[in-house]
Parts: C-alpha cells; sequence; structure tokens
C-alpha cells in the first residue's frame, strides 16, 4: 500500500476515533435529585439558584414529596428565582390547613361553622375519625394555577426538563413512579404526608407520599439516562425524644428508619451531593420558609466550584430554561362533570358560579372550587384543563363525601343564657338528593332547640323549614314591664326575674346570587309568652295578661303569624372579629294574624337592617363601623315585638338588640338607631384587644317624629379582650355608661347558639 494511502487511512480512522469519543462526551446528561422533607424542601429553591448561577444546565429532575413539588415547576419552565418568588409570598400554613374562606361558604354554611366546636362522621350510629387534618384541595388549587401553562403535557418527559416523581400504594407499599398523567395530581400524590394530607386516589390506586418507600428517587434518575447525579437532600438522621414532639415528627422518625439507611448508598452514588444545615427545622416548618430558602444557598455555595467546574466542561451542552408566564385569564368553553350521583348539575354549577362560554380569572375558579369544597358533601374535588380550540375544556371530576350523617359539639356560657352545652345531629340527602337536615339540642340553664332542613338547588330557588326554641330567664327593671304592658303602676316593686319563651317555625325560599348575597321571602308562626313568678295577683290590674297560671303571671302568651322577606349581604372574613368585608341585613315581618292574648292586636310591620364594613387602619390594627335601626309601622298597640337594647353577643332572640354600657333588656322602644365603632388590636395571632364605643337614640315612633336625628341619648363604652380558640370565640369586656353611671361586665365562652 502506498504511504500516502496509508498516511489517509490513519488521518480518517483518527478523527472518526475522535468524534465518536467527542459524542460521547458530548451525551453526558445531567441529573437532579431532589429529597423530600416537608417544609425543609423549601430549601431546594435556594440550591437551584446556585446551580444555576453555576451555569449548570440540567436534563433529568426527579423528586419525592417537596422535592416533587419544586422539581415540577423547575421543569414546567420557572426559574430559581421565580420559584423563589413565588414560595416566599406563599402563605403554606393557610393552603395547608385547607380552611375554606368564610365568603365561599352559604349562609347555612356559615351559621354552621360559627356554632359547633367539633364536627365528627356518625355512620353506622358509630363516631369516626376524619382520615387527616386536610384535603389537599387549596393546596391542588395553587398547583393547577401554577402548571397552567404545560396543562396539556401528559407525557412527564415532554416536559421543559424530563420529569419524575414517588409515591406510595398505601394499600400495597409499593412505589408508584409517576410520570405520566395529570402534572397537579401527579406531585399532589407524591407530597401527601399521612394523617396531614387525605390520600389522593389516581389511577385506581390510593396514593400517599412518596417518602414512605423512596425519599430520594437517585436510581429512578440514572434510568432516564442521567450520568451525573447532583443531589439536594433536605432529610435528617433520627431525631432524639426531645424533637419527637408532634405527631407528624414521630410518624417521620418511623419512616426514617430504613431512609437513613438507604441514604448511606445513595449519597455514595450522588456526584455532587448538597445537604442544608436545616436540623433546627421541622418538616411543617413553613413560616420559617425565607430563613429554609437561604440555608439552602448557603449550603450549594459550598460546591460552588464543583457545579462551575461541571458546568464549564467543554462537552456539557449548556441550554438555558425558557421561563413559564402565568395566565390569569381562562376561556372555559366546556365543563364535564363526573362523579357526582347524589348532588346534581345544578347545585354544583350553583357553587361554582360561573357559566359555559365565560371569560374567568384563576381566582374566580378557585372561589368557585372552595364554594363547592365547603358544603363538605365532596371529598375529594379534582379538576384538568384540557386545551379545547380557543378555550379550555374544564373535567371536573368530584368524589362524593361518604359520611352523610355526623354528630357536632359545642360549649357555650355568657351572661344571658348561661352555661350551655350544644349536640347536633345532622343528616345529608335526609329525603331527597341536595338536602340537609340537622337538629340542635342544648342543654344548660336555659333548654332550647333547633330544626332545621334545607334543599339547595343552586342557581335556582332554594327552600327550608326552621323551628327553634328559645328560653332564657333574666332580672330586669319593673319598669320596662310598666313601660309596655297594663301592670299596677303603684306597685313598689324595682326588679323581676322575667322569663321569655320563643318558639318560632318558618318556611321560606331563597335565591343565592352569590355566597355574600341571598334573598329571602317566608311565612313564620311565632309562639311568645313573658312571664313572672315575682308578682301575685294582688300586684296586678284585672287584665286577662295578669291571670296566674301555676303561681306565673304572664304579660304575653300569643301566638303571631307573619310574612316576611329578608335581604342579606355578608362578605365579613370573620363575624367576631371582622379584619375586612361589608355586611347588609335587612328584615321585614309583616303580621297578620294572633291569637291576642291581651286583646289589642291590630295588623303591623316591623322592619330592621343593619350594615357594616370592616377596614385595615395599619398592620394588625382594625376598624369595625357599623350603623343599625328598627322601625314598627301601624297602630298596633302590640308592644311584645318592640326593640330591647343592652348587653353583648351575636346571638339573642327575637329584637334583643346587643348595646354596650347597659345590661341585657335594659332600653325599650318599638323603633332604634345604633351606631357602634370597634378598634380591634391583634397583638399576637389570635388574640385581640378591643376597644368600642356605641351611641342610640331608642323609644316610640322615632322616624315618625324625626327623633332618630337628633343628638343621641344613650351612649356606652367598652373595652375587651378576644381569643380565638378551638370552641370558639372567648371575649371579657368591661363596659360603662356615663348616662348612667354604671359599669358592667361581659364575659363569654365558645360559639354562640
Amino acid at each position: 500500500m502506498p504511504k500516502y494511502l496509508m498516511l489517509l487511512f490513519l488521518i480518517i480512522f483518527s478523527t472518526a476515533f475522535r468524534g465518536q469519543d467527542s459524542n460521547k462526551h458530548k451525551d453526558l446528561k445531567i441529573g437532579l435529585v431532589l429529597s423530600g422533607g416537608g417544609a425543609k424542601g423549601l430549601a431546594h429553591i435556594g440550591a437551584l439558584k446556585v446551580i444555576e448561577e453555576a451555569g449548570v444546565k440540567i436534563d433529568y429532575i426527579g423528586g419525592t414529596s417537596m422535592g416533587a413539588i419544586v422539581g415540577a415547576l423547575y421543569a414546567s419552565g420557572y426559574t430559581a428565582s421565580e420559584l423563589d418568588s413565588i414560595f416566599r409570598s406563599t402563605n403554606f400554613m393557610s393552603l395547608i390547613q385547607d380552611n375554606v374562606p368564610r365568603s365561599s361558604k352559604t349562609f347555612y354554611e356559615k351559621e354552621d361553622s360559627e356554632r359547633y366546636a367539633i364536627t365528627l362522621p356518625f355512620n353506622g350510629f358509630k363516631i369516626t375519625i376524619p382520615q387527616a387534618i386536610s384535603g389537599g384541595q387549596s393546596i391542588y388549587n395553587e398547583f393547577v394555577r401554577l402548571l397552567y401553562h404545560v396543562k396539556d403535557v401528559k407525557d412527564f418527559s415532554k416536559l421543559k426538563i424530563p420529569f419524575v416523581c414517588i409515591a406510595t400504594d398505601i394499600e400495597t407499599g409499593d412505589e408508584v413512579r409517576l410520570d405520566h398523567g395529570y402534572l397537579p395530581q401527579a406531585i399532589l400524590a407524591s407530597g401527601t404526608f399521612p394523617s396531614l394530607f387525605r390520600p389522593v386516589e389516581l389511577d385506581g390506586k390510593v396514593l400517599i407520599d412518596g417518602g414512605v418507600v423512596n425519599n430520594y428517587p437517585l436510581r429512578e434518575v440514572k434510568k432516564m439516562g442521567a450520568d451525573i447525579i447532583i443531589g439536594v437532600d433536605v432529610q435528617h438522621g433520627l431525631s432524639d425524644r426531645e424533637n419527637l414532639v408532634s405527631a407528624t415528627e414521630i410518624l417521620l422518625q418511623i419512616n426514617n428508619y430504613r431512609t437513613v439507611r438507604d441514604m448511606e448508598k445513595k449519597s455514595e452514588l450522588t456526584d455532587i451531593y448538597i445537604t442544608p444545615d436545616i436540623k433546627e427545622y421541622s418538616v411543617i416548618d413553613f413560616n420559617y420558609g425565607s430563613a429554609i430558602i437561604d440555608k439552602g444557598e448557603v449550603a450549594a455555595r459550598l460546591k460552588f466550584d464543583d457545579l462551575v467546574k461541571l458546568a464549564g466542561d467543554p462537552f456539557v451542552k449548556k441550554r438555558g430554561v425558557i421561563p413559564a408566564k402565568l395566565k390569569d385569564t381562562i376561556h372555559v368553553n366546556e365543563l364535564m362533570i363526573q362523579g357526582n350521583y347524589n348532588y346534581s348539575r345544578a347545585y354544583i354549577m350553583g357553587k361554582l358560579r360561573f357559566n359555559v362560554d365565560d371569560d374567568i380569572t384563576f381566582a374566580k375558579l378557585q372561589r368557585g372550587i372552595n364554594n363547592l369544597s365547603a358544603t363538605g358533601n365532596f371529598r375529594s374535588i379534582k379538576y384538568e384543563m384540557l386545551g379545547n380550540g380557543d378555550g379550555v375544556g374544564l373535567l371536573l371530576n368530584v368524589t362524593e363525601n361518604p359520611d352523610k350523617m355526623f354528630i357536632r359539639l359545642g360549649l357555650h356560657y355568657d351572661d344571658l343564657y348561661k352555661s350551655a352545652g350544644i349536640a347536633n345531629l345532622t343528616k345529608k340527602n335526609f329525603l331527597m338528593d341536595d338536602d340537609v337536615a340537622s337538629f340542635d339540642i342544648i342543654i344548660g340553664d336555659n333548654l332550647r332547640y333547633n330544626l332545621e332542613y334545607y334543599v339547595d338547588k343552586g342557581f335556582y330557588w332554594s327552600f327550608g323549614i326552621n323551628s327553634n326554641f328559645d328560653d332564657f330567664n333574666k332580672e330586669i327593671d319593673f319598669d320596662l314591664i310598666r313601660s309596655n304592658f297594663e301592670v299596677d303602676a303603684s306597685s313598689n316593686i324595682q326588679k323581676i326575674n322575667l322569663s321569655a319563651t320563643d318558639l318560632t317555625n318558618q318556611v321560606y325560599v331563597q335565591t343565592v346570587l352569590k355566597e355574600e348575597f341571598a334573598f329571602t321571602l317566608g311565612l313564620e308562626h311565632k309562639l311568645l309568652k313573658y312571664s313572672t313568678k315575682t308578682l301575685n295577683v294582688a300586684d296586678t290590674t284585672s287584665t286577662s295578661s295578669t291571670v296566674p297560671s301555676n303561681s306565673r303571671t304572664y304579660f304575653e302568651n300569643s301566638n303571631f303569624y307573619s310574612a316576611y322577606g329578608k335581604l342579606t349581604y355578608d362578605t365579613y372574613d370573620d363575624i367576631f372579629f371582622p379584619t375586612k368585608g361589608l355586611f347588609f341585613d335587612g328584615d321585614f315581618h309583616f303580621y297578620v294574624l294572633s291569637s291576642d292574648f291581651n286583646n289589642n292586636f291590630k295588623e303591623f310591620s316591623i322592619g330592621k337592617a343593619r350594615m357594616g364594613g370592616a377596614f385595615s387602619l395599619f398592620n394588625k390594627v382594625y376598624l369595625n363601623l357599623e350603623a343599625e335601626g328598627g322601625f314598627k309601622w301601624g297602630i298596633s298597640p302590640v308592644a311584645s315585638m318592640d326593640f330591647i337594647l343592652g348587653g353583648f353577643g351575636t346571638h339573642l332572640v327575637n329584637n334583643a338588640i346587643p348595646f354596650y354600657g347597659y345590661d341585657f333588656l335594659s332600653l325599650v322602644g318599638n323603633s332604634f338607631v345604633k351606631t357602634t365603632a370597634k378598634i380591634d388590636y391583634e397583638f399576637v395571632p389570635k388574640n385581640h384587644i378591643l376597644i368600642t364605643a356605641n351611641f342610640a337614640n331608642v323609644g316610640d315612633d322615632l322616624f315618625r317624629t324625626a327623633d332618630w336625628f337628633k343628638e343621641p341619648e344613650f351612649s356606652g363604652y367598652g373595652i375587651g379582650y378576644g381569643l380565638e380558640s378551638f370552641i370558639g370565640p372567648i371575649q371579657f369586656y368591661y363596659t360603662f355608661s356615663p348616662e348612667q353611671k354604671e359599669n358592667h361586665l361581659f364575659f363569654s365562652v365558645g360559639y354562640w347558639f
């Protein structure tokens, strides 16, 4: 062979060999493994910021639990700085607790949530314990919003960075690899920590946190094709007894027995192993998110030279990640609902509050989902966004709550009703779909009950039936009786013990235009009794109202029949300690018939309204302003429905109106106007200093005589303390009035009922 041919052959062979070697290096792929660890997983974000800064291009991502959440968002296109901004501004504790905002509840549901301290399923007449603290709905809502831009990517290898996460099959204990499907559902399943979140049903499997079986999916990332592994491990070793202070930490400790051993091998297989120093934080310390993110950045900087060296490898391809863009408005042009058997499409649509072909914001969509979640009728509400022409199709997959019967309990004390305990039995789907029946028995110093039946028809007119029995005893000035009923004016009695009994039955229809706004029309029967044992027949005149029965003197013992209308608008974020929102409650009763115990009935009407607003003045200081008024229309001398001002509280019978500075049942008239201003300083979470002033005019025919517009005749002031406890608000008020030179102490514990 000629020498020049030999030389040419060697050159070609050498070039081919170098090309193969070069291609081998250029095929080098970098995988990122992010461990689970709850709140500690926020350190992943700090580490990602440094990895980006070093110029490292990630080819594959695998994560578990919080590592899956951060990893999925990064794989979808968010930059590390964008993730930093998102997570620092997110209130994770609020999302985890799954607290449905008050504005998402119907008026029926608002009353329930502000009456009972404990709710337990009562299936087969056996009390059961809920599966978890949270259903994960609020977190899922956020995942759907943040990952909207990859809604149509069903194969996770097609994301901007191929991604995989791990979950655990709770029935078999097997590891479940999630690399396809709807991304928000996959990462929710991977992060479903037992006892904290309810298990997720996905593709016929019941899944929980992947950290139970594989909290650091290194091998899965290698199987994807990674040659070099960067790992961020936020797990901690076994805790000593002093740190095992919660059920969450104990469950984590049990799981860590195996994980600690696994990590000895996995850490050796990790090329760049980043371990943030976050031992001082727990898995639920989301309140320290900013500090944990910073810890991740500090730990990654210790490996910065290795990262720069890896990024500087001439055979490693460099590729920037295209940032994701959040979308605010979507056009829903199709709505598909699956899984509803006992609740109609109209019911669900009525809760969602939007129609097909509407342009809606994510905030409105989440409000609709919250409205549906607030009913408690659905164990799971999962929805997918599907590309559908110029808009999106919304696939709503609901799992109805199998718990249809509940036991609810509560305790309360106040200065009017005294000590009381409430036991409630609630049954859903009692007679038909979309209905709920509820019965309260209130036992204590005064026996009472509430019976309610409500059929919620969503967009259409709903209807309900109520029956309530109230009873209390209160020592009052005898002058109040003299001024309203025919009794002997020459009596020397100063005080009497008044017994008040009220039995009210209502049937009504209601339309709820939004969860904040309702219009009600109804018919009402009311049996009203006022009586005392203080007087005897010699102390009274010979009218029918004074005939003693069983040694009791009755001032009123009549049945009243009326038609009524009610208009309510309520956006207060809290009924006891409002910090924002508006409120209006207007009520008009037309009394058309009575059994007329006192022989003085003529048709008359009672109208009343209360309106107010809550505003933030500055940090942790809020102002609540309210105005209230009522009037009697007609010439009937019946005084049993007059307004009675005084005392404190949120559940007073009939036309009893709270008024600071005066004792319960102190000021009486057939009309009144009242204004209240309250400053609320929440000096530490759930603890409130309350300063209140109220002013009123009370008397007969104030609006006819224009006396309502005069300078207030009555005033009262109060300073108090309020605590938001698990049994309801605990409030203590010291009040005084300059007109009567008296002070009163009011104390209440628990929700009012």
